[in-house]
């Protein structure tokens, strides 16, 4: 690192090697994608839902999005952003797609596996679709890359929302039957497993704040359904590990964000952060205590967290942001909320893989800084011995971003959705660096 420096008018150079964070011994590398949002053509829920709201989420984000937001992305205006239909076509470009993953350096990709493909009907498993994943995973060995494989990426067969969805307790047991079918046909090409995917927020977004299916605001069904999803991670957890032994790794992944009190001095704000810090982010991982090996998280941004008796995004919380340090869809970059979860989470004497982390920057203006700041204080965090073993950036592509559509830009690799070409973007270069050496300066 070079710092200028001036001294009695004049002008000299003090040179300083910069300090190089090595990362453990065989640290995983790699990127993050799910079967919704990549493969495309997919037949589920979400994609029934996405025909009925296209049009009302175009008039709505005139009202929902900033003025510079949709100068720049006039795109959410077109009801066909919020079609999923052919997606980035990963489905048919997986081959393609790891090659490029492979190029970057990564040792490592997580990827999920659609149970609507696998089981379109109540108890009729497809066994073409079987052999399309097994195909996917033995992509990845074959360069060298370790999968770790999804089951549930909130996406559900059409015939499992007819009857209610994770509302009705019998999702349990078909979900459960699916879990068994996947343990037996593809367990023993893969070590590593995510159950369920980001419980709270398939909760929260649903139940709560309304912006996914069934957008409903019940906090009694909020609370049913996580339940309902806890247990069906409980449960496979057992059935898989009884099927597979002790040489699988099964964990849970949760989707963290930062609280922070909007001002430093209130109390009531503080304690409204604590609150909320619980109820978002560890109220779920707790409830999965002893049922996972290790913990996966996903973590992108923080909320600054404001008590108040009207008004409020919920029952008497309002939140604030920095505007001077926000992604394409007005999150706010924390990089040091990362280490303050990894040091809590030592608590759990488990491994720890950063599933996701990454931002919507079409530009590609901040995405190198974001990744290695975020590393920065992921090294910091092993330093006081969190045991990290593996880190995510969410994502390889530029993908369906579920009720936002098309236009936040996520990937490490531009896709062109009307030619499907990819173009590798500089900040994937400069990650590479980063995986190929297992360090950062």
């Amino acid at each position: 690192m070079v710092k200028l420096y001036s001294k009695g008018g004049s002008l000299f150079w003090l040179y300083k090697f910069m300090e190089t964070l090595k990362f453990p011994k065989n640290f995983l590398w790699g990127a993050a994608t799910s079967a919704h949002q990549a493969e495309g053509n997919n037949h589920n829920d979400w994609s029934e839902w996405e025909r009925a709201n296209a049009e009302r989420l175009a008039k709505e984000a005139r009202r929902k999005w900033k003025k510079w937001q949709q100068k720049k992305f006039p795109e959410m205006f077109n009801p066909e952003n919020y079609i999923s239909g052919r997606a980035c076509d990963h489905y048919n470009r997986y081959e393609e797609d790891f090659d490029i993953a492979k190029e970057l350096g990564h040792n490592a990709h997580r990827f999920s596996i659609e149970w609507s493909r696998i089981e379109p009907e109540e108890g009729k498993f497809d066994e073409k679709e079987i052999e399309h994943y097994r195909k996917v995973i033995l992509a990845l060995r074959k360069r060298g890359m370790e999968p770790f494989v999804t089951l549930c990426h909130w996406t559900n067969p059409v015939w499992i929302e007819r009857i209610g969805g994770w509302e009705n307790k019998k999702t349990i047991d078909y979900f459960l039957r699916y879990v068994e079918k996947i343990t037996r046909e593809l367990g023993k090409e893969i070590k590593f497993w995510i159950i369920i995917n980001e419980p709270n927020v398939y909760t929260g977004q649903g139940y709560i704040q309304k912006n996914f299916p069934p957008r409903v605001k019940s906090f009694w069904r909020a609370n049913k359904v996580l339940k309902n999803l806890i247990r069906a991670n409980n449960k496979a957890y057992v059935l898989m590990h009884k099927a597979l032994g002790d040489r699988i790794k099964i964990g849970s992944t949760h989707f963290l964000i930062a609280h922070l009190p909007y001002n430093s001095n209130s109390t009531l704000d503080k304690l409204s952060a604590k609150l909320l810090d619980y109820v978002r982010n560890f109220r779920s991982l707790n409830w999965a205590s002893g049922y996972q090996d290790f913990i996966g998280i996903d973590y992108y941004h923080l909320e600054r967290i404001e008590f108040c008796l009207r008004g409020g995004r919920w029952l008497f919380f309002k939140t604030h942001i920095r505007k001077d340090k926000i992604t394409d869809i007005n999150w706010e970059i924390y990089p040091e909320g990362i280490y303050r979860f990894l040091v809590s989470l030592k608590n759990y004497n488990l491994p720890i893989y950063i599933l996701e982390n990454g931002l919507a920057d079409a530009d590609d203006s901040r995405r190198a800084k974001f990744i290695k700041d975020h590393l920065y204080w992921i090294h910091k965090a092993i330093q006081e011995g969190a045991d990290v073993r593996g880190y995510f950036h969410w994502s390889l592509l530029d993908n369906f971003e579920w009720e936002k559509g098309f236009w936040p830009r996520f990937g490490l690799v531009e896709v062109n959705y009307e030619t499907m070409e990819r173009m590798i973007r500089k900040s994937a270069w400069e990650y590479a660096k980063i995986c190929r050496r297992n360090k950062i300066n």
